[in-house]
C-alpha cells in the first residue's frame, strides 16, 4: 500500500518498486509459489509454512508499515493502528 508500489515477477525473480531509488530484486526459495494477481498484491503459497512466514518476513521488512501515513508492505489482511499526526493549536 503505497504511492506507486508495483511488484512484478520472472525467471524466479520477485522484483519490488517501492519507493526505494532503486529496484529490490529477490529470489524466490524452492518451495514458494508466487503470482502477482495485480500490480501490488503478492500471493504466496507453499507447503512448507516456517520457510513461507519467514519469506512474508523478508519482503515485509523492506518497507514496513509507517504509523502515520499508512504506507508499507502489509502481509495478510493485516491492520495497523493509525497515529495523530502533529496538530497547530
Amino acid at each position: 500500500m503505497g504511492v506507486g508500489y508495483k511488484a512484478t515477477f520472472g525467471d524466479g525473480l520477485l522484483s519490488l518498486r517501492v519507493g526505494l531509488s532503486h529496484n529490490v530484486e529477490m529470489k524466490i526459495p524452492d518451495g514458494i509459489n508466487c503470482s502477482i494477481p495485480s500490480q501490488n498484491k503478492i500471493l504466496l503459497s507453499g507447503i512448507d509454512l516456517r520457510l513461507l512466514t519467514e519469506f512474508a518476513a523478508k519482503i515485509r521488512k523492506i518497507r514496513p508499515p509507517e504509523p502515520y501515513s499508512g504506507k508499507g508492505i502489509y502481509v495478510a489482511d493485516e491492520t495497523i493502528k493509525r497515529k495523530e499526526g502533529k496538530r497547530n493549536k
